[in-house]
């Protein structure tokens, strides 16, 4: 991170300074300290850069701050490039304003108060003596303000460069003017870090794959991140393949809904099983924005990506690449055929919470939010996580717009328009005496979409297809959602109907939830694009069937399939459709191996690496169903205690009786065996350890948990002595393990020999997930 840091800084100073009559240009993204403005990237493809946005929900954000090394002293011209955001509807009030401070003096000017357009606004003259000069974005309401740039110039007539001489002065400026850096060669450029795109990466690393990860955001996860926190639905490890899921299974999220506290969406744990990865590398904060192409064999050669902090650009060159991005970004870029929805498609979200404070909390005027009253949305739905240790109110996924927008070129007017939305319905309910107290805690400026640019591949999957449960050879991924498709929601569309805000869900034919409808790999692939793969919400199919397959798990599992494929294309030199054609059997093989399974080079077998050991049983996130562990096998996680080193009786949960719906997992350190199940108190979930003592005596009873913020404090516990339960707890599993195995110590007791006894952990009533682990017992000497 200080090396980071200083290339930002570095960049900041030196490059703005090449020549004393040039003028000098900063990114606002290149600030060596963002403050309380947040980095938005979402955009890129539209705008030419990223920007910093001052989300505040209503308060003014600290100022964003760097150095900027003035060449000459005297008197200079200043821009911002910026627009009034709500300008499009012609909304009073300008909520986006700021201020730039240069050397310590205030311009005038507020920027961001006029225009519907990314355009440059003069703010006029500020003196800035030679050497280096202090600059700062001061954020004036808290209400989503956006800087792209700066421009200082001494000369009177310079007028700022726009449209296509804008992106050539930002390369001469940012440094790109003699090309980008070479960033190397992998075997496969995976674009776009969502589910689909971990599963890609992860999967073709563990087959040898030189692979490449890029991501525009600094978070992985896509949907399924802290930053918007959409929980990962769709069921893994089942059907015809159920080795399908596994390697997604090792970093899913544990919210127990959505939108849940940032800190279920396990963010760290998504980037640590990818650092794991010794031939995958991953590129952070990189916009891959241009794709290059041969002119002979449509091909792509590589893609090249915007270092969304620095300005600089990468060249990232492959054979093969995959596009993850959602909208099928890569695929336009390389000419790929596709197709998209002419309207009433699935939308944008963008969710929300509140919560009750113990005293009145203040929330300005907001004249250009939408003007609603209380009636105009759905009251917020009470939260079954935390924040700062109590339930929240929430604004769900049917928050949602842009139905009729086109969602590309107007995503960035979608996600405003939520927001003025947002914004609205929380100002109509601070206008209710009841919600005096209600304070706005998280809004996501990151939106969700569902549904753009859909590739065309070898096979269009249609409703159909699905419904009738039609045979397709290369059948594998399983989508266990039923055809949930989105429409605006009649009873809130009265005020904004050629807009609206809010949606409904309408379920189609059902699908098998239990064993799945398997996807064709046919439609992982492009069909004119000849190294070109595909996973997630753009993959071949058609508007009805994307109500199906778009769930995270599910396109997850599409990038475990995509990544076993591009390790057949690299070892055989077969294009994605040659190994359709030559190999299908091969990939079928892959397919049926543990995720966990590694190889050491092309020409390797695949080995169970003892790094990552035996998969997860079989579970389903979404369903209440009873269901049982598979057997342990022979390998432990990494992270895992085994139970032969352990003393005394060790019932793991592989053996235990587990019924209602529970999570596996491994990512909370220590734990026993393969990792632990979990689940949260609408489940009605319950573990039963059973046990028998060789011989009559007094034991201690010892239960394995690794604590953490989300784990119950009230976790029920019962220890039965033949049958009936002697005693009744609650476990606080919020704490953490003194012993070094994970266990903690629930006192000592007399058990008969031969009887049957059991330790029962039941997840009703708790205030946080339970934790599923082990149970040992120990004789006391």
């Amino acid at each position: 991170m200080k090396r980071h840091l200083a290339l930002i800084t570095a960049f900041t100073v030196l490059a703005l300074a090449a020549h004393a009559d040039d003028p000098l240009f900063i990114e606002a993204e290149a600030f060596a300290d963002h403050g309380g403005w947040s980095l938005d990237t979402s955009f890129t493809n539209v705008i030419g850069s990223p920007y910093l946005l001052a989300h505040g929900l209503g308060k003014a954000v600290a100022d964003a701050k760097t150095t900027l090394k003035v060449p000459v002293a005297g008197t200079y011209r200043v821009w911002a490039r910026t627009k009034d955001w709500v300008a499009p509807w012609k909304a009073g009030g300008a909520p986006g304003r700021f201020q730039v401070v240069a050397n310590g003096a205030v311009i005038a000017t507020e920027f961001g108060a006029k225009g519907a357009e990314w355009a440059w606004q003069e703010g006029g003259a500020v003196e800035l003596p030679a050497g280096e000069v202090s600059l700062a974005l001061r954020d004036l309401t808290g209400f989503d303000g956006r800087c792209d740039a700066l421009l200082f110039s001494k000369d009177d007539a310079f007028t700022p460069p726009d449209g296509a001489a804008l992106a050539a002065a930002r390369a001469k400026w940012n440094g790109n003017a003699a090309g980008p850096e070479d960033a190397g060669e992998f075997d496969l450029v995976v674009v776009g870090g969502g589910y689909s795109g971990l599963g890609a990466a992860i999967s073709a690393a563990r087959q040898s794959l030189k692979v490449a990860l890029v991501q525009d955001r600094f978070v992985l996860g896509g949907n399924g991140s802290s930053e918007i926190r959409v929980w990962a639905m769709g069921g893994t490890m089942r059907g015809k393949y159920p080795r399908l899921g596994e390697i997604i299974e090792e970093f899913s999220d544990q919210a127990p809904d959505s939108p849940a506290a940032g800190e279920f969406f396990v963010d760290k744990l998504k980037e640590e099983v990818c650092r794991n990865e010794k031939t995958l590398t991953l590129f952070l904060g990189h916009y891959a924005h241009a794709a290059a192409t041969d002119p002979e064999t449509k091909a792509i050669k590589s893609v090249t990506a915007l270092d969304v902090k620095t300005g600089r650009e990468r060249i990232l060159r492959g054979k093969f690449f995959v596009d993850c991005t959602g909208h099928g970004h890569l695929g336009a870029m390389s000419g790929a055929n596709f197709h998209m929805q002419p309207e009433g498609r699935m939308g944008m979200s963008n969710m929300w919470f509140w919560q009750n404070e113990s005293a009145p909390q203040p929330w300005p005027q907001t004249p250009w939010a939408l003007a609603l009253d209380v009636g105009d949305f759905p009251r917020q739905i009470k939260s079954k996580s935390v924040f700062d240790g109590d339930p929240f109110m929430k604004g769900e996924w049917f928050w949602e717009s842009g139905f009729n927008v086109n969602p590309i070129k107007n995503a960035e007017l979608i996600r405003d328009w939520n927001l003025r939305a947002v914004f609205g319905a929380f100002s109509a309910l601070k206008r209710e005496g009841e919600y005096a107290n209600a304070a706005l805690k998280w809004v996501s400026f990151v939106g969700g979409p569902r549904e753009s640019r859909l590739l065309e591949g070898d096979v269009t999957l249609t409703r159909e297809d699905i419904v009738e449960r039609r045979e397709f050879p290369d059948g594998f991924v399983p989508t266990t959602w039923d055809i949930d498709l989105h429409y605006p929601k009649e009873q809130f569309a009265k005020k904004y109907p050629e807009n609206p805000f809010i949606s409904r869900a309408e379920f189609g034919a059902g699908v098998d939830r239990k064993n799945g409808y398997p996807i064709p790999y046919r439609c992982f692939y492009s069909k004119n694009v000849p190294n070109l793969f595909m996973a997630g919400r753009l993959i071949s199919v058609t508007h009805e069937a994307l109500g199906t397959v778009r769930v995270m798990r599910t396109c997850g599992m599409m990038g475990e399939v995509v990544g076993k494929a591009a390790y057949l294309a690299v070892r055989h030199n077969r294009s994605p459709r040659g190994v359709y054609e030559s190999y299908l059997l091969s990939l079928i093989e892959l397919i049926e191996q543990p995720g966990a399974m590694r190889r050491a080079s092309l020409e390797a077998p695949l080995v169970l690496d003892p790094e990552i050991g035996k998969v997860r049983a079989k579970f389903a996130p979404w369903a209440g169903e009873a269901r049982k562990p598979e057997a342990p096998g022979a390998v432990g996680i990494a992270g895992g205690i085994a139970v032969a080193t352990l003393p005394g009786i060790v019932v793991d949960d592989a053996l235990a009786k587990l019924t209602g719906t529970w999570t596996r997992a491994s990512g909370m350190k220590p734990f026993i065996g393969a990792g632990y199940a979990y689940a949260n108190a609408k489940s009605e979930a319950e573990a039963r350890f059973e046990f028998k003592v060789p011989k009559t005596g007094r034991y201690e009873v010892r239960v394995a948990w690794a604590g953490h913020e989300n784990r119950a404090s009230n976790a029920a516990c019962a220890i039965e002595r033949e049958g009936e339960a002697a005693l009744k707890l609650q476990l606080n599993q919020r704490e953490n393990p003194t012993d070094t195995n994970g266990f903690h110590s629930l006192g000592a007791f007399d058990f008969t020999s031969g009887k049957a006894n059991a330790v029962v952990l039941r997840a009703e009533g708790a205030n946080g997930f339970i934790h599923a682990d082990a149970v040992q017992i120990r004789e006391v000497k």
